[in-house]
């Protein structure tokens, strides 16, 4: 078997027989008259036509002598063609025959066909190169399959894997899906600065960069710019959403990556209880419009999202697993509880710790279900509860063990955000490099007065969830170390 270096160096050899011959190898533009989709549904209606121009990649070429069949694809769909050698108006089978090889993009003008066999067919009778691959394509049955090198060579793994280039279709019908409901519901769609002076809406290590023109050092943003859009409700709109890249600088596990891509939107003058009603209708309407069906499973986890879903009490939650209430008891109560849980946990701020207890809890719901009234402690941007001032008015969606989505209240009482701010930075001050970063220009917007408002946000975490994969599985192209590192 030809090593790949032999493989290249035969096919540059062709490539110097097709420019010998006069063909230009990498022209700008094609003849193509309709992608090859259309020329199938269309099949009937082409095939008397004198001729017809098409193009796309060879895939499968088979046979010899005076007859060569070929498989076609352009994207949208795969066409058989047959070049004959006495078909050849131009007297360039030879050099068809001599200098095409499979990943070669071609151009193919002929005459439609059914072969005796059913199959539909193009009689080639004239040919152009468009692309001569220098490369080889791996085993069309096969694939890649070594893991790095499918997400390394992500365009490969796309044109040999149907599933993968499913999922990734279906991705992007799951964001057109979100925007087309919230526009529906009378959102405005913006866009919000991703470089930051500080980093708010979430709590996170964020990447940093530097601004040369202003001298200035930046983060990547967290969130789907929340202290941005909350700013849009100061200045009176309405209802606000976006969809963008969020970066954190964390690390990588099956339901986390260091950029992806998030949805936020803020409705003036509605609270946490319209938010749910809002995005338990929002999550159905993705599951009917993009999968057509209510009914999911991921990894261990089965779950129907048809029907009202449940309201579960954090307090009581963490009460009922663990028997710690997470509201009155001391660090060390809550320290000692995860040591002997076997939990690892990574600060020992109240915050931190109690976040922690809660992470091993919800391992242990499989949802749809609200998770509501959150610590204060670990609500730095939620408004408190009126009858239980240590809670907040935030909900979580919970789904197959893990959060799917975050709102509540927005708080806009700018004396009680200057405060929680204040703590943050004791927290950030202290080492804990997740805790927020305050932001003392957007108190002063608040201070000129924001509506009660309800935020709220998910990422594509949920997707994956729905295809039952990897985030990383559902990216384009996954980030990846370079080789040799």
């Amino acid at each position: 078997m030809a090593s790949l270096e032999e493989l290249r160096k035969e096919r540059l050899r062709k490539l110097e027989i097709l420019q010998e011959s006069g063909m230009i190898v990498y022209p700008s533009l094609s003849s193509r008259e309709l992608p090859l989709r259309e020329v199938i549904n269309r099949f009937d209606e082409l095939s008397k036509q004198k001729s017809i121009i098409v193009a796309g990649r060879i895939l499968a070429l088979r046979g010899q002598g005076a007859i060569l069949f070929l498989d076609l694809y352009d994207g949208t769909g795969r066409l058989q063609g047959l070049f004959k050698a006495d078909s050849d108006s131009n007297n360039n089978f030879e050099l068809f025959n001599k200098t095409v090889d499979i990943g070669d993009f071609v151009e193919l003008k002929g005459t439609l066909f059914i072969t005796k066999r059913g199959e539909k067919t193009l009689q080639v009778s004239e040919w152009k190169m468009l692309t001569k691959s220098i490369q080889p394509l791996p085993d069309k049955w096969h694939g890649i399959t070594d893991e790095e090198t499918r997400y390394r060579k992500r365009y490969l793994d796309i044109l040999f894997n149907p599933e993968l280039r499913g999922i990734l279709e279906k991705k992007t019908l799951f964001w057109d899906v979100t925007r087309a409901f919230m526009k529906d519901k009378g959102f405005f769609e913006v866009e919000t600065p991703t470089l930051e002076l500080t980093t708010g809406g979430a709590e996170a290590h964020p990447f940093q960069t530097h601004h040369r023109d202003f001298d200035l050092d930046l983060y990547l943003r967290i969130s789907v710019g929340e202290l941005w859009q909350k700013r849009l409700m100061v200045a009176g709109f309405e209802k606000t959403f976006e969809v963008g890249r969020v970066y954190r600088n964390e690390g990588s596990s099956p339901n986390h990556l260091q950029e992806f891509t998030n949805m936020e939107f803020y409705w003036a003058y509605a609270d946490y209880e319209k938010g749910m009603r809002l995005t338990q209708e929002l999550y159905q309407t993705i599951a009917e419009k993009v999968f057509g069906t209510m009914k999911f499973t991921t990894g261990k986890y089965n779950y129907d999202l048809s029907g009202d879903w449940p309201q579960i009490d954090y307090q009581e939650e963490v009460l009922r697993q663990t028997g710690i209430d997470v509201i009155t008891a001391t660090k060390e109560i809550i320290i000692a509880k995860l040591k002997d849980l076997g939990v690892v946990y990574d600060g020992n701020s109240r915050e931190r710790l109690t976040d922690t207890l809660w992470k091993y809890c919800r391992k242990n719901i499989s949802g749809p279900v609200f998770l509501i009234n959150h610590p204060k402690i670990i609500s730095p941007l939620a408004k408190s509860m009126q009858n239980r001032p240590d809670c907040t008015e935030r909900f979580q969606i919970i789904i197959a063990g893990a959060e799917n989505g975050n709102g509540y209240s927005e708080l806009n009482n700018p004396i009680e955000q200057r405060k929680r701010f204040e703590e943050q930075r004791d927290l950030l001050l202290s080492g804990d490099t997740e805790a927020m970063m305050p932001d003392w220009e957007f108190v002063e917007a608040l201070e000129h007065g924001m509506p009660p408002t309800c935020g709220f946000g998910f990422g594509e975490r949920l997707f994956s969830f729905m295809v039952n994969k990897p985030v990383r599985e559902t990216q384009f192209f996954p980030l990846l170390k370079p080789k040799g590192l």
